[in-house]
């Protein structure tokens, strides 16, 4: 029997998905969301990810990746989500950055969006919730940052932002090569 406090968490990330749901069916029907951005922890950078581009914030609990042989590692291995396996992809290993400092409880899968016609999640070291792009400003990009992480911004607080494009993402020959041979 679960107690009281992981019923209540469970609730609460329940709410909170259906609200991400309704706020990213808004963005790709022109509604009124103007340009929030899910804000995720990666490789201890902040970064910020297109509502278009996702699909679901899965607790990487729920869905332990089964590892797959002669695979990069920052390809974790395959979860089943909803009944369709799903690629893991680490991006903070990816990227060659150190892991961040998220437990395992924090750590979160966010699947691609289906429009993208790339089957696999990123792994999030934790999710801080939704942030407004349009009341960030614009900030130089990193001298070797690829396409699909050259964007960033500087919110009000000062804290860098780094905007990744899963679309642009996807097209890598890199990220699509996930096996050593």
């Amino acid at each position: 029997m679960d107690s009281p406090a992981a019923t209540e968490r469970r609730s609460r990330l329940r709410q909170y998905q259906v609200q991400l749901l309704e706020r990213m069916q808004a963005a790709k029907s022109g509604g009124a969301v103007g340009g929030r951005e899910l804000a995720v922890l990666i490789g201890g950078r902040a970064c910020l990810l297109d509502l278009t581009q996702i699909s679901e914030i899965v607790p990487s609990q729920a869905a332990a990746p089964a590892p797959v042989p002669l695979t990069r590692d920052w390809y974790l291995g395959l979860v089943n989500i909803r009944g369709h396996l799903t690629g893991v992809i680490d991006l903070a290993r990816y990227q060659r950055l150190d892991a961040g400092a998220g437990t395992p409880a924090e750590r979160r899968l966010i699947t691609f969006a289906p429009g993208l016609g790339f089957n696999c999640a990123l792994q999030a070291e934790r999710v801080l919730g939704l942030r407004k792009q349009d009341e960030m400003a614009p900030a130089p990009p990193a001298d070797d940052a690829p396409a699909w992480s050259s964007q960033r911004f500087l919110d009000g607080d000062g804290q860098l932002w780094t905007r990744i494009d899963l679309a642009l993402l996807v097209r890598e020959p890199r990220f699509s090569q996930v096996g050593l041979i």
